[in-house]
């Protein structure tokens, strides 16, 4: 937190965001809102104040929360239903909105934003597809489907309802699933077994599941690599798949997060107060703080005043 360019260690400021609620910490309260952003498209945040000051900061679920539009199309309130009440929310009379919303980006909607979710649905579909066909390949005991074919007699060529019901149940019960795998089948006379093979192409489709993993993650800003997920070459190792992330978007987002947070709160807390994040405290970018140093120690040309500048201390005067 920062009063103009003095970063301050004590404020009732940081103390609201350190304990937002008596139920929640601000980890906890932070954990929910990117939560919210990032499955939903949108994350909410209301202040509970008294007296014309915020005491309480609570994260509301999305799919609660509804826009109220004014006349000229913009936002004047909310509305927020639970258990069949709903609680509406404008601003105060000094113009303070109580509830913070902030949205991903939504070219479709002017209210609600679109979450990577959203976007990568088809791949999400995708890859639950594959692990539901593996899993129904694992209930059949985990290989090529088959036929039992019936040759009876010429003057009862097919079996009697109560007789296909007996023989359908005797297999689920005896022959279905992991535990059965590799029983034998014993058949009664007129039935015989007739393989229906599948490819190898069919009975494993990791690969197709690898494939919309990556899409899923890259959706999200997430390097596939950093997940184990095979088959990505953007980078040349996890060091620099972590510092993408980082610099794309985690810090992004957060940086995001400040500037929403430090324009709702300013009317209660200062208009000179602003939020932001402090990346000495992010062990991956340690290599880049490492080299930063280095040039800036070895260029002679800059005053002391300059380099603590350019490493993010202020000067000695």
């Amino acid at each position: 937190l920062f009063d103009g360019r003095t970063e301050l260690s004590e404020h009732p400021l940081l103390r609201l965001l350190d304990r937002p609620n008596p139920a929640e910490s601000g980890s906890s309260l932070m954990e929910a809102w990117y939560g919210h952003l990032q499955t939903a498209g949108n994350a909410y945040l209301e202040a509970a104040t008294i007296s014309g000051e915020v005491r309480e900061l609570y994260a509301l679920r999305p799919d609660r929360m509804k826009v109220m539009p004014g006349p000229a199309g913009w936002p004047q309130g909310f509305e927020y239903t639970v258990g069949g009440q709903t609680a509406r929310f404008r601003a105060d009379s000094d113009g303070f909105m109580p509830i913070l919303h902030m949205k991903l980006f939504n070219p479709l909607n002017d209210h609600y934003g679109m979450s990577p979710a959203e976007a990568a649905s088809t791949a999400i579909d995708t890859h639950n597809a594959g692990a539901d066909w593996n899993k129904a390949l694992l209930d059949n005991g985990a290989r090529p489907s088959g036929a039992l074919i019936y040759r009876g007699a010429k003057d009862s060529p097919n079996l009697s309802d109560q007789q296909f019901e007996r023989l359908k149940e005797e297999l689920e019960a005896q022959f279905q699933g992991a535990r059965n795998a590799g029983r034998p089948l014993l058949l009664e006379g007129g039935l015989e077994w007739q393989s229906l093979s599948h490819s190898p192409q069919e009975l494993d489709l990791s690969g197709v599941r690898y494939a919309a993993a990556r899409e899923i993650a890259l959706a999200f800003g997430v390097p596939p690599m950093l997940l184990g997920i095979p088959g990505d070459a953007t980078y040349n190792n996890y060091r620099e798949a972590n510092l993408a992330f980082w610099r794309q978007t985690a810090l992004p987002l957060v940086a995001k997060t400040a500037q929403a947070l430090t324009n709702w709160l300013r009317p209660r807390f200062g208009s000179t107060l602003r939020l932001a994040y402090d990346t000495d405290a992010v062990e991956a970018l340690s290599a880049e703080r490492d080299a930063l140093w280095d040039r800036v120690g070895r260029a002679e040309f800059l005053t002391t005043d300059e380099k603590r500048s350019a490493t993010g201390y202020g000067s000695l005067i």
